[in-house]
């Protein structure tokens, strides 16, 4: 198995949530899909700005009323002052929406060190920063060795790595990663870095 299939689809139901939940009825089904798609599209810009590592998107059973909860390391920045933040963002995402929509955004404070997501975005920070891409690696492995909830760490980057002319991919490992184990909570990230010698690919697995 390895990383032949998904890391977080292949755990699915065991160690893994979905992260829409909600029914429909089979004629509203793709309607329904499309406005999740729509939200993820709007909020994807935030992912990097403002922290945002996971987003779950919850319906009731007429599918009117959607409960968002963002988990994010910088809570106080999308909030903003007397929750002004939150507001213009569920006013905006209603300008989206159909107009019988009702949003509920919650906002779920995670560590850096606990989100693979997070991490990726903190490597890709680094190398946009044109930052060799070992130290960049490195420091945020440091980073989890600190942390008692992470008992280990995968970190693998493609591409032109430090300009080269030839891609290749590079992979450090710290502690045990077990991927083909369906009972190890794994958590996984992949994210592109734009820098000026094209688009490196980093890859983020966490095991809790």
């Amino acid at each position: 198995m390895g990383q032949k299939t998904h890391p977080l689809g292949f755990r699915l139901g065991i160690t893994q949530d979905h992260k829409s939940s909600w029914f429909s009825k089979l004629n509203r089904y793709a309607l329904v899909l499309k406005e999740d798609d729509k939200i993820r599209t709007f909020l994807h810009p935030l992912t990097k700005t403002a922290g945002i590592s996971n987003i779950i998107i919850n319906r009731n059973s007429l599918g009117d009323h959607i409960e968002l909860n963002l988990e994010t390391n910088k809570p106080g920045l999308l909030v903003g002052q007397t929750g002004i933040g939150i507001k213009t963002l569920s006013t905006n995402l209603r300008k989206i929406l159909p107009s019988n929509r009702q949003i509920r955004i919650n906002i779920i404070e995670v560590m850096e060190e606990t989100s693979a997501a997070l991490l990726a975005n903190s490597i890709v920070k680094e190398l946009e920063n044109r930052t060799p891409f070992r130290p960049a690696i490195l420091n945020v492995m440091q980073r989890v060795e600190n942390s008692s909830t992470i008992n280990g760490i995968k970190v693998q980057v493609s591409g032109r790595l430090n300009g080269a002319e030839i891609a290749r991919t590079e992979w450090f490992r710290e502690n045990r990663v077990p991927l083909h184990t369906l009972k190890v909570k794994l958590d996984y990230s992949l994210k592109e870095a734009n820098t000026i010698f094209g688009i490196l690919g980093v890859k983020v697995w966490l095991a809790h």
